[in-house]
């Protein structure tokens, strides 16, 4: 590595930055993970989803104005309503969206280009980019560990990599080269190995997993990417109106591919404190182990190391069967043999041939300013549970074919109906006719909770007309 040195001085006190990467679409494991909600937002493990998980670890570091997100249109609202439930003082000002996904190259220079123009962040301030669906068992070890980046970073670009426990052939691997006190210089990155190849990686001891986690300030940044991926430096000499109209021109690239593996600036911390990237169900069972859970729900008889997840808590029995993952949610089950993992995603570009709806949405639906559950759907009714956020409202409509009871369980509902104001109360209901103008606001400091029957001879989620303002969330 040329010109790499051991810095003289820690790096001078001053303000960090993290950005949470949040636009994949964790398809490795459907059906929990839909493109309307991806496995970031879904709770794999204990009370919190991965993205509040990830918020929380920042927080430790740095204050909630400092940490922002990176995702597209569809999960904007998924990113603010998640922190929301834990930061309520959170502002969408926080969360910027790419025009278009292209990777993490350019979702890293995006970030880069807002932190820059927008927020004004020194250039030499550290800022942490973190996938925001990783799983991390010891939350000390590992602010420990950015805590040792930010005071060694200088003029680097940073990486953190991973202990290997077995010849995983899953990740990608960095090659460790010139030690130093703290780091090692990163001398190569490796593609996904098979498993000749990983083994040898584990035997040397020479080599990490890369957890695609990184760390460098805005100088640096601008500094690499003008040697070895001109396309992103140039834009981001625009105007950030421009940058952001030129987005979809960048090339689709990783920021391995677009620096890592090229540039002679790049260093490794090795992070062991019980990291998994939950990039399947077999790494979500191991999880599940090492977390002591058993499922109550799952009782077998002759049957061993079996791993049951059911998102609505039914009973799952097996009889004579071992090394086998059961995953049930609302609309689709999924039973794969241990260790097959990764061909889950070979089971959704099957389903995406068969043009199967359960791919993209499932019967829990996530909207700027509402989820929703069907609880019951027949060609002549159906049934939901509809939970709608603090201040939020369903914009002025209407329906063509269908009419719709509205029993409010918990929170207060103000309605309009036809011109006609009133506020319902736990236990409450109104009856909205096939055709009326209906509005509906909570207007309380909690969500508010009700069920939903709807009756006619076409139910569909398009059978809605919109008046002043269709059906955006008002605040």
């Amino acid at each position: 590595m040329n010109d790499l040195k051991a810095p003289t001085a820690s790096m001078d006190e001053q303000a960090m930055y993290g950005v949470v990467l949040c636009g994949g679409s964790g398809t490795r494991l459907w059906p929990l993970s839909r493109k309307n909600f991806p496995k970031q937002f879904l709770n794999l493990y204990g009370d919190k989803s991965l993205v509040q998980a990830t918020y929380l670890r920042l927080r430790r570091l740095m204050p909630e104005e400092q940490i922002f997100f990176v995702t597209n249109e569809d999960n904007l609202f998924n990113v603010i309503n998640q922190v929301r439930e834990i930061a309520p003082g959170f502002s969408e000002e926080q969360v910027i969206v790419e025009p278009e996904s292209r990777n993490t190259a350019p979702a890293i220079a995006c970030a880069v280009k807002y932190l820059s123009d927008k927020v004004g962040a020194d250039k030499d301030s550290p800022i942490f980019f973190l996938p925001a669906d990783h799983y991390i068992a010891d939350e000390d070890g590992f602010v420990g560990i950015l805590k040792k980046v930010a005071e060694h970073i200088n003029g680097f670009i940073a990486t953190i990599g991973i202990g290997p426990k077995r010849p995983e052939t899953g990740y990608g691997y960095i090659k460790k080269g010139q030690a130093f006190a703290s780091y090692w210089q990163a001398a190569e990155f490796r593609e996904k190995p098979d498993r000749v190849t990983a083994e040898e990686y584990l035997r040397t001891g020479q080599y990490l997993w890369n957890s695609g986690m990184y760390a460098f300030t805005i100088h640096a940044f601008l500094r690499e990417t003008k040697v070895h991926a001109p396309e992103i430096y140039q834009a981001l000499q625009k105007k950030l109106p421009d940058f952001i109209a030129e987005f979809g021109k960048l090339p689709n690239i990783s920021i391995d591919y677009a620096i890592s593996e090229k540039s002679d600036q790049i260093i490794v911390f090795a992070g062991d404190f019980g990291w998994s990237d939950i990039g399947s169900f077999d790494s979500l069972a191991e999880i599940s182990a090492e977390r002591g859970g058993e499922n109550p729900r799952h009782v077998g008889v002759h049957s061993k190391n079996v791993f049951v997840r059911s998102t609505n808590d039914v009973l799952v029995t097996t009889v004579g069967i071992e090394d086998v993952i059961v995953v049930e949610n609302n609309d689709g089950i999924l039973i794969q043999k241990m260790g097959m993992g990764e061909s889950v995603k070979d089971l959704v570009a099957c389903l995406r041939e068969k043009n199967m709806k359960e791919l993209e949405h499932q019967l829990l639906v996530h909207q700027p300013w509402e989820k929703y559950e069907v609880l019951i759907d027949t060609p002549t009714y159906k049934v939901k549970k509809i939970t709608v956020y603090p201040g939020a409202c369903f914009g002025l409509q209407s329906h063509f074919h269908r009419s719709e009871h509205w029993i409010v369980v918990k929170g207060v509902a103000k309605v309009q109906r036809d011109g006609e104001e009133l506020y319902l109360r736990e236990n409450e209901s109104v009856d909205i006719p096939s055709m009326c103008r209906h509005k509906m606001e909570n207007p309380g400091k909690f969500n508010l909770e009700m069920i939903e029957v709807q009756t006619g001879n076409y139910l569909g989620e398009d059978d809605t007309m919109y008046h002043e303002g269709g059906n955006r969330r008002v605040v």
